[in-house]
């Protein structure tokens, strides 16, 4: 019979127990540290992102009024409705109206801004400044001048088409103009933006690419076109999804363009009305939060189909092409 001296010893004995326990918490810390580093920002997305969407999409299943405390549930009532409403196709329209006059020339004038900004410039630092300065500036104040800028009598840009013997503008009565002026202000205010993004990318491509380029002849067009657009595929794909979700979403130029103080309606025949600005409306002014509701998560598909199909699209273009 074995004594206490000639016991067979445990996994909890002695110091070689106590160092499969801390070899086992280190393992534990290093498999769950990396997720708990970045639990706060999901916990925080899921307050601020993911509840409100999913409190929006129940929401959208009611006959929800302001000040309400019984709201009824219809189902999918309001999307049938939503679906048939004519001024929602209307505001759709315009909404990709601005969007297409406001996104393509944007990121074609951002990628050449940015390349204007990569050559040798005296006082680079003061040029990149100036180029963001738009987009530092109050979007209020911004409004308001752009407002005033394509004012139908005194505005500046009437003036200069009255210099040159062209007819006066009403850019905000006509519908196609006002979708002009409204991408003029956005691309005013964003280009700069996205072209330092763009700009950043530019600097991280390897110098040894155009030199090689260079020594096999290729002019900076070629080279431009042969290794800088390639290599900028995923700062493109990141601006152009970036771009369309804002664009699909914009709201404050059109409601500060409007020249009736106080409205929503996006003109005063909704020549320029959006579809957040039609949400907006829905919401605040005729007090139909359920048919709201429907319209914010029906935009929230559009836009999730739409930056899609521009990833997709964009990965194609890019990969034809490559550094040659």
């Amino acid at each position: 019979m074995a004594t206490d001296d000639q016991r067979t010893p445990q996994p909890g004995d002695g110091p070689r127990g106590r160092s499969g326990w801390r070899h086992r918490l280190a393992r534990l810390d290093v498999k769950a540290s990396p997720y708990l580093y970045i639990a706060p920002f999901f916990v925080v997305f899921a307050v601020v992102g993911l509840f409100p969407l999913l409190y929006t999409g129940y929401i959208s299943l009611f006959r929800w009024e302001l000040g309400s405390d019984n709201p009824t549930f219809i189902g999918l009532q309001n999307y049938v409705e939503l679906f048939a409403d004519n001024q929602f196709y209307r505001t759709l329209t315009n909404t990709f109206s601005i969007f297409l006059l406001s996104s393509g020339p944007q990121i074609v004038i951002a990628v050449l801004l940015a390349a204007l900004l990569n050559s040798r410039l005296r006082t680079p630092t003061g040029w990149r400044v100036g180029v963001l300065l738009p987009y530092a500036a109050s979007l209020v104040a911004i409004g308001i001048i752009f407002a005033n800028l394509f004012g139908p009598k005194y505005g500046l840009v009437n003036s200069v088409f009255q210099f040159f013997g062209l007819d006066r503008i009403d850019w905000q009565a006509n519908r196609f103009a006002s979708h002009i002026a409204i991408a003029v202000m956005v691309n005013w205010r964003w280009t700069g933006y996205n072209a330092l993004i763009i700009l950043a990318a530019m600097k991280a491509i390897p110098k040894e690419l155009y030199e090689a380029a260079r020594v096999d002849g290729a002019s900076a067009v070629r080279q431009f076109r042969s290794v800088t657009l390639p290599l900028l595929r995923p700062t493109l794909v990141f601006v152009i999804i970036t771009s369309t979700i804002g664009g699909l979403q914009i709201f404050t130029e059109p409601k500060l363009f409007d020249a009736m103080p106080g409205s929503n309606n996006g003109g005063s025949t909704n020549q320029f009305q959006t579809v957040t600005l039609y949400m907006y409306q829905t919401a605040f002014e005729s007090q139909h939060f359920g048919y709201a509701s429907a319209i914010a998560w029906v935009l929230f598909l559009v836009i999730l189909v739409v930056a899609s199909v521009n990833f997709l699209l964009t990965r194609r273009i890019a990969s034809t092409g490559g550094p040659s």
